[in-house]
């Protein structure tokens, strides 16, 4: 079962969306924690080797492991070479996955954008998310499973938290299945809190959603304008 994800609003044309990450518990750092930390690496940051025992994190650190068990870690934008590594990540993650078209038809669309991290040339995570005037609406994200629990998926959100300002974006909203507490757990850790509860909001199933929302401290906390796609 996968960990984490966000499947928000579906895809242009396509179904739901939904969100997730890579850790089912406490992980290192906090969210202001990582976000400093991208800012300064300028998008790169470490991260343990997948073979490596996360610790207990200390101040000002990510995750506590030697520096030879350490991995390079760089988040970039999302180009047309990486959809083979993105949708394996994206068929060991979830049991409805989006297909190619999926992500090319969002791709094409002017406010939504695609990042993905990768360690030595490989993609190890992915997000699509949308800019809208006020918020920042998660759609996807999956972190592959060798590299779950490793901080990856705290790094991105952390990266898209960077994003935020108080007098433009202030919120980043997302969508998580009822069922998926490991994300729901996940997520809350990083900030967010469910506000409202979206029946029936996915195409494949019948089950509910919850409406995620992390407001940038000191922001105004407007009601998020959840939406779902027609399917």
């Amino acid at each position: 079962m996968p960990v984490a994800r966000v499947k928000a609003a579906s895809p242009p044309g396509g179904r739901p969306g939904r969100s997730g990450g890579d850790e089912s518990g406490p992980f290192s750092g906090l969210l202001s924690t990582v976000a400093t930390a991208l800012d300064r690496g300028r998008g790169s940051a470490t991260v343990p080797a997948p073979t490596a025992q996360a610790t207990t994190p200390r101040s000002k650190t990510i995750v506590a492991t030697s520096e030879r068990q350490r991995l390079q870690l760089h988040v970039r934008w999302m180009i047309r070479r990486d959809m083979p590594e993105v949708l394996d990540i994206e068929g060991e993650a979830f049991e409805f996955p989006w297909s190619d078209g999926d992500f090319t038809r969002c791709m094409r669309q002017r406010n939504c954008i695609g990042m993905v991290a990768e360690i030595a040339d490989s993609v190890v995570a992915f997000m699509m998310y949308e800019l809208h005037r006020s918020r920042l609406h998660v759609l996807n994200f999956a972190v592959r499973r060798t590299h779950r629990r490793l901080g990856v998926g705290s790094l991105m959100m952390g990266k898209l938290a960077a994003k935020l300002t108080p007098d433009r974006r202030s919120r980043i909203v997302l969508e998580v299945r009822e069922r998926n507490l490991p994300a729901q757990l996940f997520f809350r850790s990083l900030g967010y809190r469910a506000i409202s509860v979206l029946k029936d909001f996915y195409q494949d199933t019948t089950e509910d959603a919850y409406l995620m929302e992390y407001v940038l401290p000191a922001a105004s906390n407007e009601e998020p304008a959840a939406r779902r796609l027609a399917g």
